[in-house]
């Protein structure tokens, strides 16, 4: 199913849906129509995979991390359950109370049933459900390593992010670094440390065991940032190593956030990575 046709079956369907959530599509040039976009691109993509791996008919079960109003759970499940008849059942987790008090709001106006709403920090939440999709759009900063490390912690079959900000790591890009020459310009730093980043997550990912592509899921026009990691578990049958990602961390000292989230199974980097990669 391609993006114009999800944005059709929205529209035409249950405007009043798209109003209940603020998702204001008939203003052409605003940051609902912006956000609406980065929907339906993520929806998109998570479409494609269960067109490709979920032949069975199954609860998927999604978390969604640094949820915020919940516009992507909402719409997935919208999208999932009246376009494609799926059975599917979302857990979304907001540190913000208001925010999820406002989400459980929300709901009961739509009256889904199949929705959970959790204020508590993402690495701390534990699903009853197993999870088959970690996903989170815009989590900021090093919320989207949270979210990457919950996923990988609880072994969940696919991870779809798109982040938000690289502050971690722009502002450890001033020295000890061999490209200190290019980021002594604070816009290239900014531009180098976005591509830093991900390529960091995305190494990340493949050494503890998933395969990773990224893809863009909305034009520029509406933001910039529009890169998803999409990354699917493989089947554990062979050890997995953080070489890669190792090396990228050392060769520009950042210390990635990321491996902050496993601490507690190793005193060290080398007992963190042995243990993540099994």
């Amino acid at each position: 199913m391609e993006k114009k046709e999800i944005i059709a079956a929205l529209m035409t369907a249950n405007v009043n849906f798209l109003n209940a959530l603020g998702l204001n599509i008939d203003v052409s040039i605003s940051r609902e129509n912006k956000k609406f976009n980065e929907v339906v691109g993520f929806c998109e993509q998570v479409i494609t995979i269960i067109e490709t791996f979920y032949k069975e008919k199954k609860e998927i079960v999604f978390l969604d991390c640094s949820c915020g109003k919940s516009y992507l759970s909402f719409v997935l499940n919208y999208v999932l359950s009246n376009v494609f008849a799926l059975n599917t059942y979302f857990y979304a987790v907001d540190k913000n109370t208001a925010i999820i008090e406002k989400c459980e709001r929300i709901n009961s106006l739509l009256g889904f049933k199949n929705m959970c709403f959790i204020n508590a920090k993402t690495i701390d939440v534990l699903p009853e459900k197993s999870v088959d999709f970690v996903i989170a759009l815009h989590a900021c900063d090093v919320a989207t390593d949270e979210t990457i490390a919950k996923a990988i912690k609880i072994k969940s079959r696919h991870i779809l992010v798109v982040p938000c900000c690289e502050n971690n790591i722009r502002n450890r890009l001033k020295e000890g670094h061999p490209l200190v020459d290019i980021t002594d310009f604070g816009l290239l730093r900014y531009r180098f440390a976005s591509i830093l980043t991900e390529a960091l997550r995305a190494q990340f990912l493949a050494g503890a065991g998933y395969n990773v592509k990224l893809v863009e899921i909305v034009s520029p026009k509406y933001t910039p940032k529009n890169l998803m990691i999409i990354a699917k578990r493989k089947k554990r049958n062979k050890k997995y190593n953080m070489n890669k990602f190792q090396k990228l961390d050392e060769m520009f000292n950042t210390d990635f956030a990321l491996q902050s989230f496993f601490a507690d199974t190793g005193s060290n980097r080398s007992e963190c990575y042995k243990a993540i990669c099994g």
